[in-house]
């Protein structure tokens, strides 16, 4: 069995923080992004094409550069199948559905739960160890993300239509953090290239029952700016940012990287700022430099391991 150490690429331990980082500038994009996609596509149809357009370029890897690709054994097909199907479409159903009616700083917020969630279930399934940095740095950042999210811009953060959408992105960052906790045990076996092809091509086919007629007709009405976000969507905090998790995810512990998504909510409020001139205030950049603490502590070289009797 090859070992996630013996997979590791020296370049991938050399550039861990621009290729984490990626991700999550690609992540904050896609909030705006998704508001784009929604104007002209219902959350079920925006889904379907974000992923399947998705696939196809996975498909194009595997017949282009077979060799890159770590084989698949037959057992694990079902848990392909079911991280990708959970932490993918189900994960992306649940956000499409929720920003159609939450405002996105309430829907930053609801997701930044994800580490948290990532958090719980390491210590409880990967059995990794609580540390003091861990235990101090997680609810440091989740303040800032807090403070951010309720008070760090102007308006409303609470424009929640219906209580079942902030329940469905709550869901969400619920089954996103069983995506990276499920991908760490898989990684054992399979490169992060390999990992997310499969668990996108696989997950996907759980879309089929969703195909419709209205999807034809959304598409054939898309305008320029929907194709856009759609094509944004599928390459670079898709295809790109999916990948590139999973090589940080070798890298190191799910506990140190999943605490890198408070980033989003700083940025998406720059985003914002910059495209739709959404006002910052002071509480902004306090929560910015809380976030940026509670990173900084997790992520500090000398780990004080969690005493546990």
């Amino acid at each position: 069995m090859i070992s996630s150490q013996e997979k590791q690429l020296p370049y991938a331990k050399k550039y861990f923080y621009v290729i984490i980082l990626l991700p999550i500038v690609f992540w904050a994009f896609a909030f705006p992004f998704i508001k784009i996609g929604l104007r002209e596509l219902s959350p079920i149809n925006l889904t379907i094409l974000r992923l399947f357009l998705t696939c196809g370029v996975f498909l194009m890897f595997l017949c282009v550069f077979p060799k890159k690709f770590s084989p698949i054994q037959k057992k694990d097909i079902l848990p392909l199948f079911l991280l990708g199907f959970f932490g993918l479409v189900v994960y992306h159903l649940g956000l499409n559905y929720g920003e159609m009616y939450i405002s996105p700083s309430v829907a930053s917020l609801i997701i930044a739960t994800i580490p948290v969630f990532t958090v719980i279930f390491a210590t409880l399934l990967l059995k990794e160890k609580m540390t003091k940095k861990i235990a101090v740095g997680v609810p440091l950042s989740l303040s800032g993300v807090v403070i951010i999210s309720l008070t760090g811009t102007s308006g409303n953060p609470f424009e929640v239509t219906y209580l079942f959408a902030a329940l469905a992105v709550l869901i969400s960052a619920f089954v996103g953090a069983g995506y990276t906790i499920a991908g760490k045990r898989l990684l054992q076996r399979y490169s992060a290239l390999s990992l997310t092809v499969y668990a996108f091509l696989f997950g996907s086919l759980g879309l089929i029952p969703f195909l419709s007629s209205s999807l034809i007709t959304e598409v054939g009405a898309l305008s320029s700016a929907g194709w856009g976000a759609v094509l944004f969507l599928a390459l670079f905090p898709t295809v790109i940012g999916y990948i590139l998790w999973y090589v940080a995810l070798e890298i190191k512990t799910a506990s140190e990287i999943s605490v890198f998504l408070y980033f989003i909510p700083v940025l998406s409020t720059i985003i914002s700022y910059f495209l739709f001139q959404d006002s910052i205030t002071w509480l902004f950049l306090l929560g910015g430099l809380l976030v940026i603490s509670g990173l900084i502590i997790v992520n500090m070289q000398k780990s004080i391991s969690w005493k546990t009797r």
